[in-house]
């Protein structure tokens, strides 16, 4: 290699196309990046990064890139090291970074000891129904759907004495069919039963960072001085109370650069919506730059016509990105009608095994579902035809944000992980507010990331939700299920909810790296009156 060329960092650019060397050059200043599926984010960010920090424009202590899940922030951490950066770069969730400048600051703004994180609070809610109304029921989907409304009002940045406005204006904090009031009551409740007991959730964790910042000026400047270039990822998926913290972690700092696909936006549900990343140019007017990413290099022609397709109907397209693939022509899309779920079942198995009899790995075949309930049959056919396989499942509800999109593992990871910090208290590497790579986090997350490639090279096809899939990507997929009630769920209604579903069936189409194929059943057993039809996104 030229030692002229890595002294400068021209290497770190090398084999980038035009637009995303473009923004790999795009170092000051607020810069937008609109990434396609398949576009090359990952790499052109990573290297971004790499190239600023090789040519001294940044300095790597200070540099902070957050994103969604422990493993998205694991796999950044891996390639900014391949590029030779090591641990000198901040690479972490949200949560995570957060978590770190809270213990390093703690003792400067609270004599009270830290709190306890506790990784499922559905016990703090089960307690405040008690309290709020002992004949409350309190099954565990009760609890459950309760503990997720407080989740969302907590990442929506609604607190209990402004319920009654939101429930007035919107179909949220009603759930389990309470009434807006006594849902107002269990949620404070909520929150008192915590600091009594001196413990904090998921969103606790930003919350106190955001009350940090804005109510402590000397911590305030701590934790703003170890962050001198951010970059946000995912950020279509950002939650209000994300975006509250990006900005308090910015102060006057005007280099962020944000990265997302407005096309990608599936957990509004859950808080998330690509309000902040399609008006990012208005907020931080002027940009230093704002480029477009559209060209999928991991998909077929085919598949890329496809997910154009279900797009371009969409009554808000002008937002979203036309993809161009950089492939060669491959297989054509397939289209299948079954008579029920078995045999669509039956039928998308015997699809896998004569792809295996072609030397096609199980692990490259994924089985996509709308929701949990159709990947038990599929199973079942998996079963019956000695295939092994692995499930990602959705957790349901707006308990799902603070992490969008990890599966249980991963979950149970991050918390591990939050855990170990939390132990690791006074004995962190300084007061700086930064987060370190050897911290606790990155070591777990990448021991699961081990865990996980190793688990897909014994042969295991995925059967998974579109929301579980979303950052994965599979040489064969099969969606299952692409009829009305389905795909899109329900009786979605003209509007933001059918929106979301065909941003839902885009993400599942642009999964597939070479071949695609979408089925539905006509009916469930056979017996039904009802025939099932094919998706509008579709026809």
């Amino acid at each position: 290699m030229d030692v002229g060329r890595e002294g400068s960092g021209e290497d770190l650019l090398e084999g980038l196309d035009e637009m995303q060397l473009a923004a790999a050059k795009a170092l000051d200043g607020p810069v937008r990046i609109i990434a396609g599926a398949g576009a090359g984010k990952t790499r052109t960010v990573t290297r971004r990064i790499a190239y600023a920090c090789r040519t001294g424009r940044w300095d790597p202590a200070r540099t902070l890139a957050v994103t969604f899940s422990v493993k998205a922030a694991a796999e950044m951490r891996v390639r900014l090291s391949s590029l030779g950066i090591g641990d000198s770069v901040t690479a972490a969730t949200f949560h995570s970074a957060a978590l770190h400048q809270l213990r390093r600051v703690w003792t400067d703004v609270c004599d009270a000891p830290f709190p306890r994180l506790v990784d499922d609070a559905r016990d703090i809610a089960a307690r405040a129904m008690r309290q709020v109304d002992p004949d409350l029921d309190q099954d565990d989907l009760t609890v459950r759907t309760v503990r997720d409304e407080i989740n969302w009002a907590k990442i929506s940045l609604v607190a209990p004495d402004q319920v009654a406005r939101v429930a007035a204006v919107s179909d949220r904090c009603r759930p389990a069919g309470l009434e807006p009031d006594r849902f107002a009551e269990i949620y404070d409740a909520y929150e008192k039963e915590k600091t009594v007991r001196g413990e904090m959730d998921f969103d606790d964790i930003l919350l106190m960072a955001c009350h940090v910042l804005e109510d402590f000026e000397e911590a305030s400047a701590a934790i703003r001085r170890s962050v001198g270039w951010l970059t946000v990822d995912e950020y279509q998926d950002v939650s209000p109370l994300q975006h509250r913290l990006m900005r308090l972690w910015l102060g006057d700092n005007r280099n962020v650069c944000v990265v997302g696909d407005p096309a990608q936006t599936i957990y509004s549900f859950a808080g998330a919506s690509s309000y902040d990343l399609l008006g990012f140019a208005d907020e931080f007017a002027p940009l230093s730059a704002d480029i477009a990413l559209n060209t999928d290099y991991r998909s077929t022609p085919q598949i890329v016509s496809y997910a154009n397709r279900i797009l371009a109907a969409s009554p808000v397209r002008h937002e979203y990105l036309k993809l161009a693939s950089a492939r060669e022509k491959g297989r054509r899309v397939e289209r299948t009608v079954y008579e029920t779920d078995q045999e669509e079942a039956r039928g998308v198995t015997a699809r896998i095994l004569r792809l295996m009899e072609q030397g096609v790995s199980p692990s490259d075949c994924a089985i996509l579902t709308r929701i949990n309930a159709q990947q038990a049959v599929c199973c079942a056919a998996l079963r019956h035809a000695g295939l092994r396989y692995r499930v990602k499942r959705d957790s349901g509800g707006a308990g799902v944000a603070p992490i969008a999109d990890l599966d249980a593992a991963q979950r149970i990871a991050m918390v591990e992980a939050l855990r170990e910090s939390e132990a690791a208290g006074s004995s962190g590497t300084g007061s700086s507010g930064n987060v370190r790579q050897g911290d606790a986090t990155p070591t777990t997350a990448e021991q699961a990331e081990r865990a996980r490639v190793w688990v897909a090279r014994l042969g295991q096809v995925t059967v998974s939700t579109v929301h579980a899939s979303k950052g994965l990507e599979f040489k064969h997929v099969f969606l299952i299920g692409c009829s009305e009630g389905l795909m899109p769920y329900g009786s979605a209604a003209p509007g933001d909810e059918l929106e979301e579903e065909r941003r839902l069936m885009y993400v599942a189409v642009t999964r597939a790296e070479d071949t695609l194929h979408l089925s539905y059943a006509r009916s469930k057993d056979g017996m039904g009156p009802q025939q099932r039809r094919l998706s509008r996104f579709l026809s």
